[in-house]
């Protein structure tokens, strides 16, 4: 039996406060050839994660600790939605369709969900990164994250 402690989710945010990219995951499913795809992934609020969509699998995620706030794009990026979801809120989960851009704004340190989705997992194709997003790591990305956090709906991502 595989168990999500919350001692492992301390163990995951401590990890994930040491982290450059301010997350850690912790894989449930065996290998990436697994045809189901399970993982908690754990946040700190500062983490980008860069817009991007899925091609061909949709996503499903549970909030187990926390909240985050899903903004949603359309391929021009547009914000057409955003939502939050987790502690505090009637949403516990959301599932994403293939193809919807989309990102994750966590909202508490330490906030955390369980991911579910279609495998094998290939590196090369899992997903597709909105080009009209800056890369991790990229001089633009914290005025861009900071944009992100008050975008209203129907507002273009800055050029």
């Amino acid at each position: 039996m595989k168990l999500i402690t919350t001692a492992l989710l301390e163990e995951m945010s401590a990890k994930a406060a040491a982290s450059p990219r301010r997350r850690a995951h912790h894989n449930l499913h065996s290998s990436s050839s697994d045809l189901v795809q399970r993982f908690v992934v754990v946040f700190q609020q500062d983490s980008y994660v860069r817009p991007h969509r899925h091609l061909t699998k949709s996503e499903l995620c549970t909030v187990i600790r926390g909240r985050f706030e899903v903004v949603a794009f359309d391929p021009d990026g547009t914000v057409t939605g955003r939502t939050v979801i987790g502690e505090g809120t009637p949403n516990l989960a959301f599932e994403l369709p293939e193809k919807t851009w989309h990102t994750l704004l966590p909202l508490s340190d330490g906030a955390a969900f369980l991911e579910v989705k279609e495998g094998p997992y290939e590196p090369g194709v899992a997903a597709e990164f909105a080009a009209w997003a800056p890369e991790e790591g990229n001089a633009a990305t914290p005025a861009f994250q900071q944009w992100l956090k008050t975008a209203p709906v129907g507002s273009r991502a800055p050029a």
